[in-house]
């Protein structure tokens, strides 16, 4: 019997199985989601390698946009084929990634684990120092301060040295955690390393495999949709990304220089813990600069003052003409929208979500403002924010 799959009720039946089927496997997700996270877990270990060079690839792929666009077009490279300037770019973007990587390694990493095993040394000293100068203060309550606050301080100061305490003391355990992951991981991150190469060799034919695929399987109007949709998405996240990295590195420096002048102690551990959370947006300062001047206060709370006078204006320089010299409008939507992004990336994806949040919220915005300004479009209504906040109460 031949069925007429244009029917009326094949249709309604048809879509009635389908949702069926959808809620069956959504409930077993939930009933089940301890074995369902479990699964994807081990399908995320599988494809390691490939996302590893996936990300090496994206980002390594700035810098050698850089190389084929401002050094390789120059008249001395006009005679080399376009296989021979793409294996000269590739040798040049890993050499550049390779250098980078064995400078800070060769660098900093030696100066960060002195500074840290000075600083769990040093900790007890410091701890036992703080507790004078309280005592001190206490005793002769020079702020003509109620004896009941005095208490309450105390007690909140002494709870803050513990919880600081049990941070030194467990980072190494951390440290090392994270290294004997990574060396877990060096035989994936060789084989991704291997995977970015090729996927960078052959970026173009990849991207028109993608666009094949994409005509293959959709009409031309929805193809080309998606495709605008993935200029899209590149773009804001490759600003965004590139953008931050570029912002972070100047903070870390400017800050590594400030804190050089003032007499800093742990001037490279802090520059570091400042550069690197400053790649997240709006919390990234915080959390960078709290625990940084809880180091610097065991060490002297003057110092710890000065240091977050330092943070706000290197912050202010930062958030008024540093980030927006090098990012300028590449996310495209308000500060309670980032908040918005960071608050619910941050809650489902964790640090990772933190990072990427933003831009990955920029693109939803940036289409759910579209199918709604293409509704109003239809409906002869305008399409700007601003002719909705008078003219229809």
């Amino acid at each position: 019997m031949k069925i007429n799959w244009n029917g009326k009720y094949t249709t309604m039946s048809v879509y009635t199985f389908i949702v069926v089927c959808c809620s069956i496997i959504f409930y077993n997700i939930i009933s089940q989601f301890d074995k369902f996270s479990g699964k994807i877990g081990e399908i995320m270990g599988i494809f390691q390698p490939f996302i590893i060079g996936f990300v090496m690839a994206y980002l390594l792929n700035f810098i050698l946009k850089f190389y084929e666009e401002k050094l390789l077009i120059k008249e001395q490279f006009k005679s080399f084929k376009k296989g021979h300037k793409r294996g000269l770019g590739l040798l040049l973007t890993y050499s550049t990634a390779l250098l980078i990587v064995g400078l800070f390694m060769q660098f900093v990493v030696p100066q960060l684990v002195d500074s840290v095993s000075g600083l769990v040394n040093d900790i007890p000293r410091y701890a036992k120092n703080l507790s004078i100068l309280v005592d001190d203060v206490i005793k002769s309550n020079k702020f003509h301060i109620d004896e009941q606050y005095l208490n309450i301080a105390v007690q909140k100061l002494n709870e803050l040295a513990e919880v600081f305490m049990d941070i030194i003391t467990n980072l190494f355990p951390i440290i090392g955690d994270i290294l004997k992951t990574t060396a877990s991981s060096i035989w994936n991150i060789i084989l991704g390393l291997i995977i970015s190469i090729y996927m960078l060799i052959d970026k173009e034919n990849f991207y028109a495999l993608g666009k094949k695929m994409t005509f293959a399987l959709f009409n031309e109007k929805h193809s080309s949709k998606i495709l605008e949709l993935t200029h899209r998405t590149n773009n804001t996240f490759g600003k965004f990304l590139s953008g931050k990295i570029i912002d972070s590195s100047i903070i870390g420096v400017l800050t590594f220089v400030v804190l050089t002048i003032f007499k800093m102690p742990y001037i490279l551990l802090i520059s570091v813990i400042i550069g690197i959370t400053n790649i997240i947006p709006f919390f990234g300062p915080f959390f960078g600069a709290i625990p940084s001047a809880i180091i610097i206060l065991f060490v002297s709370p003057i110092k710890a003052l000065w240091f977050l006078l330092i943070i706000v204006v290197i912050q202010q320089l930062d958030g008024n003409f540093i980030g927006p010299k090098i990012l300028g409008d590449s996310i495209g939507i308000s500060a309670f929208w980032i908040l918005f992004s960071l608050l619910v990336a941050g809650k489902v994806l964790g640090l990772v979500g933190m990072i990427i949040g933003v831009p990955l919220f920029a693109v939803i915005y940036s289409i759910i403002k579209d199918i709604i300004e293409a509704k109003l479009d239809k409906k002869g209504l305008p399409s700007e924010t601003s002719d909705y906040m008078n003219k229809y109460e």
